[in-house]
């Protein structure tokens, strides 16, 4: 028996708000975290432009035309951009977080917006008001049966980037209420991405912001030129969250209900380290375990409490979180993380070299490093950290983080955004001057029409 179908759905309700939203009317606040995705999105682009995957990303691409691969002066078309730049974006593992998702949106919806307005619709005005919509899109559907999407295998950025890109591509184009309720429902078919990778450090998680981006741009063009789409992709008995989250029942609310006048876009945590969001606050602890003068070869053991739902990701099978078997396995394994913190006062892009990750000192401590599940763990809401280390003299030393440092209690400034931009460009190859001029173009690229020529080096 075929379920009675809504008379207004999820999707249309949504569109119709997306709709509402006018240039130059977001507050000031969803404006500024905007500014500082633009800034973080462009450095993670230029900072993963001569790394293994760009280059194989780049030479699957046989879509050449007339926009911005970030970092190169080869250029493709708008998906073939998006796709490129959203895999740069996320390669790293250094991009944006919300910490409710936890979902990464920057690396999904900026290279999508981007792409589009420089192919379709040069109005920086406009890729402003794209990229608030697509966040706010993509964040707001994690809150919708959280933690499901991780449970049943699949990557919620994939997942939700493909609809937050729609939405926040066909903001940014102009797409009336039906065509974005179109763009939705197409992009609900064009959705995917297992976590398999974290079986050996595979590079498919980096690939899936640039298929959620270019995937969202497809849909949205598909609905721009009339192709028709479920409206009930959300809630339908076959819908999305059926789909990926094997339930139909959710707080859709949460996604529709006060789109447009509260922004959850305004608490996006940005990291201060390129690994594993849930593993930070577990290196802040570390590292002011030595800070205290504490020696890696005092230590006995290390129990860290954890939550439950980033077990599967970050602790397990434990031997390879402690002896990772590559850099990027290195990236989700806390052991590793919080040895690496511990023992060299950071965690940076140099960690996950081959060299860093068979650093004979590090390697020793993480062996050291255990977890127990904590029950009350306010996880995904809030990401705590700490670290209980049994010295071999028998005391105990205790370490807590209660907030992701980065994220919604504890946020960066504009100059730590800033000072991030221009490290992640250095590493990438850029000098200083490519660096300030990159600067002077993004302060004010939602100003004016947009052309990203100068990026394509």
């Amino acid at each position: 028996m075929t379920a009675e179908l809504p008379k207004t759905s999820v999707a249309e309700t949504l569109a119709r708000k997306i709709v509402a939203l006018k240039a130059g009317g977001l507050p000031a606040a969803t404006t500024r975290k905007c500014e500082d995705l633009l800034i973080d999105v462009v450095g993670l682009c230029v900072t993963a432009r001569n790394e293994d995957y760009i280059k194989s990303a780049l030479a699957g691409c046989d879509d050449d035309g007339p926009c911005t691969a970030i970092g190169h002066t080869r250029r493709l078309t708008a998906s073939g951009a998006a796709f490129v730049n959203g895999t740069a974006a996320h390669g790293e593992d250094f991009d944006d977080t919300f910490e409710g998702g936890p979902v990464h949106a920057g690396a999904v919806i900026v290279p999508a917006v981007l792409a589009a307005c420089e192919r379709h619709n040069p109005d920086g005005r406009m890729a402003l008001v794209g990229i608030a919509v697509g966040t706010e899109v993509l964040c707001r559907l994690s809150l919708v049966v959280p933690k499901a999407v991780h449970k049943a295998g699949f990557h919620p950025t994939a997942i939700f980037g493909a609809m937050g890109a729609a939405a926040g591509v066909g903001a940014a184009l102009g797409l009336d209420a039906k065509q974005i309720v179109d763009a939705l429902g197409i992009a609900g078919s064009m959705a995917g991405g297992i976590i398999e990778y974290l079986a050996e450090g595979a590079w498919t998680k980096r690939l899936h912001a640039g298929w959620a981006a270019q995937s969202g741009l497809r849909a949205a063009l598909l609905a721009r030129g009339g192709f028709v789409g479920p409206r009930t992709v959300f809630e339908g008995v076959h819908g999305l969250f059926h789909g990926f989250a094997h339930t139909t029942q959710g707080d859709y609310d949460a996604l529709t209900g006060d789109f447009g006048t509260r922004w959850v876009t305004d608490t996006l945590a940005f990291k201060p380290y390129p690994c594993g969001t849930m593993a930070q606050p577990y290196i802040d602890c570390a590292r002011r375990l030595a800070a205290r003068g504490i020696k890696p070869e005092d230590v006995a053991e290390i129990v860290c409490e954890v939550a439950e739902g980033t077990v599967h990701r970050l602790w397990e099978p434990l031997a390879d979180k402690q002896r990772p078997r590559n850099g990027y396995a290195a990236k989700f394994a806390v052991p590793y993380l919080l040895a690496t913190g511990f023992v060299h006062g950071g965690v940076g892009l140099g960690a996950f070299t081959e060299a860093a990750i068979s650093d004979i000192s590090v390697l020793a401590l993480a062996a050291k490093v255990k977890f127990v599940i904590d029950p009350d763990n306010p996880y995904p809401n809030n990401y705590t950290g700490h670290i209980k280390a049994t010295m071999k003299d028998g005391s105990v030393i205790e370490e807590r983080q209660p907030y992701l440092r980065g994220g919604a209690q504890e946020p960066l400034p504009r100059q730590d955004v800033t000072d991030k931009f221009v490290l992640n460009a250095e590493h990438g190859g850029w000098s200083n001057a490519q660096s300030d001029a990159t600067l002077e173009l993004l302060a004010g690229l939602y100003r004016s029409r947009i052309n990203l020529s100068s990026l394509r080096q």
